[in-house]
């Protein structure tokens, strides 16, 4: 089966704080030929992770880098990427997701009130300005 992964699915197959339902994700991601990723699921896992579960960043980045390593995972593995070394630096995975999506459709600058998000995409050497 080819399957697109809503968030719920992968937080319960990491965290597993429901039984039943973690039971459900580990199976159904274990049998799924083809596992689809999307950046929006992914904000959101990184997201519930940090706020609602209190999980480490460098946690968080080490399980985004087992999850994208899986042959039959399918991601925008350049934006993930992205994401994955934003976080690493102390950043918001979105943030880096966002900007690398914007400029993956032709944006050149991205733009934003947050002054950490600036801060970090400009030492990663991309175009970033702060409102």
């Amino acid at each position: 089966m080819k399957v697109t992964v809503d968030t719920n699915v992968l937080i319960r197959a990491v965290i597993r704080d429901d039984a039943k339902q973690a039971k459900k994700a580990i199976k159904i991601l274990e049998e799924a030929t083809f596992i689809v990723i999307t950046l929006s699921s992914l904000c959101e896992f990184v997201w519930v992770l940090l706020r609602s579960y209190d999980i480490e960043a460098l946690d968080i980045s080490k399980a985004l880098k087992a999850l994208i390593s899986a042959t039959n995972v399918e991601v925008n593995r350049p934006a993930v990427e992205a994401g994955i070394s934003q976080l690493e630096a102390g950043g918001d995975f979105a943030d880096a997701v966002i900007a690398y999506e914007g400029k993956w459709l032709g944006g050149e600058t991205f733009v934003s009130f947050d002054k950490k998000a600036i801060s970090l995409l400009k030492m990663q050497r991309q175009s970033a300005k702060l409102l």
